[in-house]
């Protein structure tokens, strides 16, 4: 019988399968702390082999034809789709993820997302601009000038992808940039990589030529910094904390490398008097089951009038009430792990300071015991009310199954000064019974994507941040644009 262990993971660069300097490392699953398998611990110089290589690479990917792309992403679907069973057990076992999130969210994503970008890759990137005629002057007779957009691929992507979602992430950050006829260096969070190196397979078996394609990983920080400051990269695709993301842009900064950066949220929830609150409660619902709070566009900052506060209170603690903590494998689990105990006792370290500020806890706040063992890093959905705009708990982001609420007395004006009262400004919503106001706040928010009675999201409309929360737009075709310089070509 074989063990987890006995197929310890290579990398991927240049396209081949290439042992690691730094040997492997245990990739444990955050339900029941056992062994998932071993990763590779990439060096600084592999690192620059998976850059050059994708260099290298570039000229020829950046003239194949866009029906070539196309049909590479198509197969690459494929064969994700074909591996869709045993890459989402792999998904879920990675990162806690319940088995709705780990086949739905995780790997159906990352095949719709290879999808749309084959059709990506056939849009347009050229465009006709209307001629102008010049004056005659010191440089000669008049002239008229024709001009031409083109949409030109940026180079060499490394794309550092988040823990909470091993394949939407890294399919949204992928397959636009292949589309755009770039080439990319991946690194996968040091938690769970093993699904981004399935996806590395799946491109390799669907034919994606040597260099195209590049998967490093590991647990050491310089993994990360030679990804990003090689002088081979062109572009920083990151999703991750606002820490990093500065640190990332300094770096970026010396070379004046493109960014796209997704980071840190403390969605505001403006909950107003008129507002539906059971539909409410089940868009606020969703911070707690859904990657168990680890999702940064959650509404984790609930703003409630105070005219039903204590309705809005009452009717989550009834949600919460019968939200099942447990083994994500397990049918009925609505929350599962956090990713790791180190995370899961920094959760847990805001409730605490939360009770320190002068919050109190309305729901949960303890460590779930789960099977008979008590293993894993879970962490019981926590409601903190009777919160204020200056406590930690409010202003800092938690990523964790944690809502904190605060009420307001006043008109629709102070809800929105404590919302954009915030370093973040990722997505924010609004609930009102009267939809020109809550489109009248909506435009108010300082946040990359407002929802309007929903936590819903259109995957053609842009997606980023405001203020800390990020740098640039994706999705849709936004991410083609990301990944993509724009140039003219200008004729008499």
């Amino acid at each position: 019988m074989s063990s987890a262990t006995d197929n310890p993971q290579k990398l991927y660069i240049g396209g081949e399968w290439v042992e690691p300097a730094g040997g492997h490392y245990e990739v444990v699953n955050p339900a029941d702390e056992s062994v998932v398998g071993l990763a590779p611990e990439a060096s600084r110089g592999q690192v620059e082999d998976a850059a050059r290589a994708a260099a290298a690479a570039f000229e020829g990917w950046s003239r194949t034809k866009p029906e070539e792309r196309a049909a590479i992403l198509d197969r690459a679907a494929d064969i994700i789709q074909r591996e869709y069973e045993p890459w989402a057990a792999l998904a879920q076992a990675e990162t806690g993820a319940p088995t709705g999130i780990a086949r739905g969210m995780q790997v159906g994503v990352g095949v719709a997302r290879f999808r749309r970008y084959a059709k990506g890759a056939l849009e347009p990137v050229e465009r006709g601009l209307p001629p102008q005629v010049t004056e005659a002057g010191p440089m000669g007779a008049a002239s008229i000038l024709g001009a031409l957009e083109v949409r030109q691929p940026v180079g060499v992507v490394t794309c550092i992808t988040s823990y909470n979602n091993p394949w939407a992430n890294p399919a949204g950050k992928v397959a636009p940039a292949l589309a755009m006829g770039n080439t990319v260096v991946v690194k996968p969070a040091p938690q769970d990589p093993l699904s981004v190196f399935r996806m590395a397979e799946a491109l390799h078996e669907a034919g994606v030529p040597a260099g195209v394609v590049n998967v490093v990983s590991g647990t050491s920080v310089e993994v990360g910094e030679a990804a990003v400051d090689s002088a081979d990269v062109d572009m920083v695709s990151f999703t991750g904390s606002t820490g990093v993301g500065q640190r990332i842009a300094e770096v970026c900064g010396r070379t004046m490398k493109r960014q796209l950066m997704e980071l840190g949220g403390k969605g505001a929830a403006i909950v107003l008097a008129d507002a539906d609150l059971d539909a409410a409660v089940m868009g606020i619902g969703t911070t707690f089951s859904f990657y168990s709070g680890q999702i940064c566009t959650a509404p984790t900052r609930v703003i409630v009038h105070r005219s039903v506060y204590e309705q809005l209170v009452e009717k989550l603690q009834g949600y919460l009430a019968f939200m099942k903590v447990g083994d994500p494998a397990v049918r009925g689990t609505v929350v599962g792990p956090v990713i790791s105990a180190a995370h899961r006792d920094r959760v847990e370290s805001y409730v605490e300071l939360g009770k320190k500020e002068g919050a109190r806890i309305a729901f949960g706040g303890e460590r779930p015991v789960v099977g008979t063992e008590g293993k894993g890093f879970y962490v019981a959905p926590t409601l903190l009310v009777d919160c204020t705009n200056d406590m930690r708990v409010v202003r800092e982001e938690i990523f964790g199954p944690v809502v904190v609420v605060v009420p307001f007395d006043g008109d629709e004006d102070e809800a929105v000064a404590l919302a954009n009262d915030s370093d973040f400004g990722l997505i924010s919503y609004v609930w009102s019974a009267d939809a020109a106001r809550a489109f009248r706040v909506a435009r108010r928010l300082r946040a990359g994507g407002v929802g309007v009675n929903t936590i819903g999201r259109n995957m053609e409309a842009p997606f980023g941040g405001f203020k800390r929360s990020g740098v640039g737009r994706d999705v849709g075709s936004y991410a083609l644009h990301a990944y993509s310089e724009m140039q003219s070509i200008v004729w008499a």
